[in-house]
C-alpha cells in the first residue's frame, strides 16, 4: 500500500507592510506543516504579531519542490486564514491535501503564510494562476480558456457610489481638476455612471492626493488632471488607486473559484444579481429565476452597493448591478495561455467593460463575458461604473 505523504517541516517568515495605514508590519514566525497521521489532512501552524492592527489578512501559499516554486493549491483550507485574523501564538491552519492534491507525494513540501494590514474598503487578492476564459460548456469566441498569471493586488469591495464620487471630485476641483464630471446615480449608496473613462483615471489620481498616496496616472509624466488622452500611461507599482486591469478584474470577480459561469456557480436568479431577467429559457437555460424583467425589488436601474452576497474574495455585485470599467484596451483576439501580469493591448478604440448591469441579460453577468466601450462615453452610459485597485508590494524574509 502506497504512503499518502505530503509533508516537511518548514520555516518561513513573511510579512507584508501597508504603510499608508500601519507604521509597524506584521510579522508571521514559527510556520510548521504536519500531515496528520492516516488521513490527507495537514496541520499548518504559525504565530502572527503586529503592535497596530487587531485583525490581519491572512493567505496561504503551497510549494511541492522545496520553496522554487508555489503553485500547489491551497483553495481546501480551513481555520485561521482570511480576513479578520487576529494576531496571536499558534494559529492553525487545516489544509485538505485530498482535496486540492489528492494521490500526489513529495518529501519537499514548504507552506508560506502571508499576514497583510489591508487597505480599508478593499480586499487583497492573492498571487497565483487562474484559468480565464469561457467554461461550463459556453462558446465565446474572444475568450479561450488560458492560463494568466497575477500578482497580488487589492480590489474594492463595492463599486464606487455617488457619494464617494462627489466627495472626491470637489477636492478634486479644488486642487487642479478641472473638468471631472458630476456623474449620476440614484442615490448616495447607488454606484455613480454617466462618467467617461477619463473621468475615472483622473478621480483615481485624485483620490491617491487627497489620501497622500501616490498617483499612478500620468501624461508626459505629469499626475494626469485635465483633459481626455489616450497618452496617459501608469505607474504600476504607485501606492495610489487605479482602474483593474481585465485579467485582475476576472480573478477578482470568480472569488478563486474556476470553471463557474458566475462567482457562485453555474447558474443565477434575482435573488443573487441585479440584472435583466430574459423569458427567453432556451437562450439562457442558465437563467433560473422565478421572476423575469428587471429586478422586482429594485426596479428599474442600479441597486445599492452591497445588497447581495459578496463572493469568495468579499467583494460585492462582480456580476450584475453595473458594469465596470477596467484599464485595458479592448481586442478580440488579444488572450493568449502563459500571459502574466497581462495589462492588454499597447493601443486600441474601444475600453475594457466587464460584469454585466441591471438592463443587461444574464449572459453579460458571467465573469467570462467581454465587452469594450468607448473611453470618452459619459452622458449615454447610465449603467456602467467602476471599482479601483491597488497595487501590492509584498516584502519577503525567507
Amino acid at each position: 500500500m502506497k504512503t499518502f505523504q505530503v509533508f516537511a517541516i518548514a520555516l518561513v517568515l513573511v510579512f507584508t507592510a501597508s504603510p499608508a495605514l500601519s507604521q509597524t508590519a506584521p510579522v508571521v514566525s514559527n510556520v510548521l506543516g504536519v500531515q496528520r497521521a492516516g488521513t490527507k489532512l495537514v496541520d499548518i501552524t504559525y504565530d502572527l504579531a503586529d503592535t497596530d492592527s487587531a485583525e490581519l489578512y491572512v493567505t496561504l501559499q503551497i510549494s511541492s519542490d522545496a520553496g522554487s516554486t508555489w503553485t500547489v493549491p491551497a483553495t481546501s483550507a480551513t481555520g485561521q486564514i482570511g480576513a479578520g485574523i487576529p494576531p496571536g501564538s499558534g494559529r492553525a491552519i487545516v489544509w485538505n491535501a485530498g482535496t486540492n492534491w489528492n494521490n500526489l507525494l513529495s518529501t519537499t513540501m514548504r507552506y508560506r503564510i502571508t499576514a497583510d494590514d489591508g487597505f480599508t474598503g478593499m480586499e487583497l487578492i492573492p498571487e497565483g494562476s487562474f484559468t480565464m476564459g469561457r467554461t461550463s460548456g459556453d462558446a465565446d469566441t474572444n475568450a479561450p480558456p488560458v492560463s494568466v498569471y497575477i500578482s497580488a493586488f487589492y480590489m474594492a469591495n463595492y463599486e464606487v457610489t455617488r457619494a464617494l464620487w462627489s466627495e472626491v471630485r470637489t477636492w478634486g476641483l479644488d486642487n487642479g481638476y478641472t473638468d471631472i464630471q458630476a456623474g449620476a446615480g440614484k442615490a448616495a449608496n447607488h454606484p455613480v455612471h454617466s462618467i467617461s473613462w477619463y473621468d475615472m483615471v483622473k478621480w483615481c489620481n485624485a483620490r491617491s492626493q487627497k489620501e497622500g498616496l501616490t498617483p499612478c496616472y500620468t501624461v508626459s509624466s505629469v499626475t494626469y488632471k485635465t483633459g481626455d488622452s489616450d497618452a496617459v500611461v501608469c505607474n504600476w507599482s504607485a501606492s495610489g488607486y487605479r482602474l483593474p486591469t481585465e485579467a485582475e478584474w476576472e480573478k477578482a470577480a470568480r472569488g478563486g473559484v474556476s470553471g463557474q459561469r458566475f462567482p457562485w456557480g453555474d447558474t443565477i436568479s434575482h435573488s443573487q444579481a441585479n440584472y435583466f431577467s430574459s423569458a427567453n429559457s432556451i437562450t439562457y437555460i442558465y437563467d433560473v429565476s422565478p421572476t423575469r424583467g428587471d429586478a422586482p425589488t429594485y426596479g428599474r436601474g442600479a441597486s445599492p452597493v452591497g445588497s447581495f452576497a459578496a463572493n469568495g474574495y468579499g467583494l460585492y455585485d462582480m456580476a450584475g448591478n453595473i458594469m465596470e470599467r477596467c484599464w485595458d484596451w479592448y481586442l478580440d483576439s488579444y488572450y493568449t495561455d502563459g500571459l502574466s501580469d497581462t495589462r492588454g493591448p499597447a493601443s486600441g478604440s474601444p475600453r475594457v467593460v466587464r460584469g454585466g448591469a441591471w438592463g443587461t441579460y444574464a449572459f453579460t453577468c458571467r465573469t467570462v463575458d467581454r465587452n469594450g466601450g468607448a473611453p470618452s462615453g459619459a452622458n449615454g452610459y447610465n449603467n456602467i461604473g467602476f471599482r479601483p485597485a491597488r497595487s501590492s508590494v509584498p516584502q519577503q524574509i525567507e
